[in-house]
């Protein structure tokens, strides 16, 4: 079972009685526009087919940022997405579990900002798109699921000042929270902490260095930060 004790983290990850392990998944393509995008391209080399399980993607500790993050763009990057979804953080270990079964793994959700560099190819690994440092921010809290619907969540993403807003929701995903949460664990053992990513809708809103971003979801509440050349930035 899920513990504070569970697995040692850095504090600004601790939201009593959770810890997170330190380890996100995100799904890519769960968003059928998505998928839409890539129209023939699809069926053609190097995809030949569309997925027919989950693809995911890591985004690794160096990424982790608290609310307030200050981002630096990657060198020759022009601008960053700010994908903003819902995290399922796991409570018990989950291996090859139903669907029926699999939101009783999920200790609750809490909000995450996937900032990661606009690319087109999905074929490869996109590591250097979204493995940069400051790329990940989560909180501000958990929520339980009885607060919570992630299937049914409002997001609101707000660009610049003054803000453009961006409203999106996570209903009518591939595959909603309790089939990938069994789709993955058929394959890949997740752990009480971990995050999953259902994904971000498409296409995300872009940030250029020197904005500022907000994403926000009641109840769990908001996230905010910055873009910045990449001499400015820090995880901080």
């Amino acid at each position: 079972m899920f513990s504070p004790a569970a697995v040692p983290f850095v504090s600004s990850f601790d939201f009593p009685p959770w810890r997170l392990s330190g380890v996100v998944v995100g799904a890519l393509l769960n968003d059928p526009a998505a998928l839409a995008a890539l129209g023939e391209a699809v069926h053609q080399p190097p995809y030949r087919a569309p997925p027919r399980a989950p693809v995911l993607y890591v985004k690794p500790r160096n990424t982790f940022a608290p609310d307030g993050a200050r981002t630096a763009l990657p060198p020759r990057a022009r601008s960053l997405c700010v994908g903003a979804s819902i995290g399922l953080v796991i409570g018990r270990a989950a291996c090859r579990v139903p669907a029926a079964e699999a939101m009783s793994f999920v200790a609750g959700c809490t909000l995450v900002v996937d900032l990661y560099v606009p690319h087109e190819s999905l074929y490869r690994p996109s590591v250097r798109e979204r493995a940069f440092d400051a790329s990940c921010v989560l909180g501000p809290r958990v929520v339980a699921l009885d607060a919570l619907d992630p299937d049914h969540a409002r997001l609101r993403i707000r660009i610049g000042e003054p803000s453009a807003e961006h409203v999106v929701d996570t209903s009518g995903l591939l595959r909603p929270a309790a089939q990938l949460i069994a789709d993955v664990s058929e394959f890949m053992t997740l752990h009480a902490g971990d995050v999953l990513l259902p994904g971000v809708r498409h296409p995300a809103p872009t940030i250029e260095a020197g904005q500022r971003w907000s994403v926000e979801c009641e109840p769990i509440g908001a996230l905010h930060g910055e873009a910045l050349a990449a001499a400015e930035g820090d995880a901080s």
